[in-house]
């Protein structure tokens, strides 16, 4: 019988009725039949001589008395205070965020596993045994800082409901945020405005990748938007990831996670310059003091940046002489105009001749697809014009909730009219 194995209890039973006056050999015999060692059999004997009869019909606990690495109440105490503590100022505070902060600060950190088991058992956490593993995921990072930078755009909702985006930029390789900028909508001005300040920042890099969206990077859809123009005159590559695949941006993603999760734990800011404040403060924290789960040895970005030389910046083409798009003719282009004001904005319109300013979706004209119009805006009046100053449409200000004004036309393009043929 194995070492191992436990004793049959009908064996422990004829044990324990050993008769004392046994011939000579006959518990060597009887452990040879069953099984055990000489040793064993007096072991329970002893037991029973010991303690009883019925204390020897069962096996002792093979459990130490005392053990070196089981963890005190006061370490499941502290780990929990300390998870308490990372969720409330809005940081993540799972097993492998808390063992980071405890050490940190001086603590006795127990293992991972051991910080997910207790935050099972204290009813913190719970059990996710359909996640998948951590190994099981393909990771693609670029060799340097600087290489190519992630920008996207989240929504936000200031006090009083209204509504904003924030635009972070982040460095592909060492995951650091570059940039971030809140504005009122996701357009190319924005856009821009991010870039520019993360250059200024940090260089330029040689690729910036986004996704597909009209502010950010329209090529897919046959032309090049304000924001690719303007990143191509650096040399700087703007590529996209494919249509409906977000997990292309996946960093870019997680970002916004972890950002909306530190914002929900602030107080609501009512202006954007108040929230700005705190997307610097976020930044600020994620770069320089939380550690990142996705780089090597859990260092922080900065420390990422700062470890491997930044990739060469990109060597500009020179410009060529480009002339300006001429605004195809239309029949309201004859109607009332306006002087321009200095301060006007140029926009450019979507595909479908439509345009967004402020959360508000305004139809201008189907067969104005990406033209650039004049923008004129006051707190009561919205005017929308060509660039020769002749008004395609004005609106006053929208109630609030309202998120679409249309035109007074069927919306879609106008059915084409078909041309005479040159046979008839």
């Amino acid at each position: 019988m194995s070492a191992v194995e436990p004793v049959d209890p009908r064996v422990r039973l004829a044990i324990t009725q050993w008769p004392p006056d046994a011939p000579r050999g006959a518990v060597t015999t009887f452990c040879a039949e069953h099984g055990i060692s000489r040793k064993t059999f007096y072991v329970i004997r002893q037991r029973v001589i010991a303690e009883g009869p019925a204390a020897a019909l069962e096996p002792k606990s093979r459990r130490p008395r005392s053990s070196p690495t089981r963890l005190s109440e006061q370490v499941k105490s502290d780990a929990i205070q300390v998870r308490a503590a990372l969720e409330r100022s809005g940081l993540d505070f799972g097993p492998i965020s808390v063992h980071d902060k405890m050490r940190t600060l001086g603590m006795m950190a127990p293992s991972i596993a051991s910080l997910a088991r207790i935050f099972r058992e204290a009813g913190v956490a719970k059990a996710e045994p359909k996640k998948k593993p951590r190994a099981a995921y393909r990771r693609f990072v670029y060799p340097a800082p600087n290489a190519c930078w992630q920008l996207d755009a989240t929504e936000y909702v200031l006090v009083a409901g209204g509504q904003c985006v924030i635009f972070q930029l982040i460095d592909d390789h060492s995951r650091k945020a570059v940039a971030s900028h809140v504005a009122w909508g996701e357009t190319s001005d924005a856009a821009i405005v991010v870039f520019d300040k993360a250059v200024a920042a940090c260089g330029v890099p040689q690729r910036l990748l986004s996704d597909n969206g009209a502010a950010l990077n329209p090529s897919r859809r046959g032309y090049h938007g304000r924001l690719v123009e303007h990143v191509n005159r650096l040399g700087v590559q703007a590529i996209t990831g494919k249509p409906y695949h977000p997990t292309t941006q996946g960093k870019n993603e997680r970002l916004h996670s972890t950002l909306l999760r530190y914002l929900n734990k602030q107080p609501l800011a009512a202006t954007l310059d108040e929230l700005q404040a705190q997307v610097d403060a976020f930044d600020h924290i994620y770069n320089t003091q939380r550690p990142h789960q996705g780089l090597p040895g859990r260092i922080t970005p900065q420390q990422a940046w700062d470890t491997t030389p930044v990739a060469e910046p990109p060597r500009p083409s020179p410009d060529r002489p480009r002339q300006a798009r001429p605004a195809r003719a239309s029949s309201s282009d004859s109607g009332r105009s306006i002087p321009i004001p200095p301060d006007t904005r140029v926009l450019r319109l979507r595909a479908d001749g439509s345009i967004r300013l402020r959360g508000v979706t305004y139809m201008v004209d189907g067969r104005r697809s990406n033209q650039d119009v004049l923008i004129l805006e006051d707190d009561h009046t919205i005017i929308i014009a060509n660039l020769a100053g002749t008004i395609l449409i004005e609106h006053h200000r929208p109630a609030p909730g309202i998120k679409y004004v249309g035109n007074g036309k069927p919306r879609g393009r106008p059915p084409r009219t078909p041309a005479t043929s040159p046979m008839s």
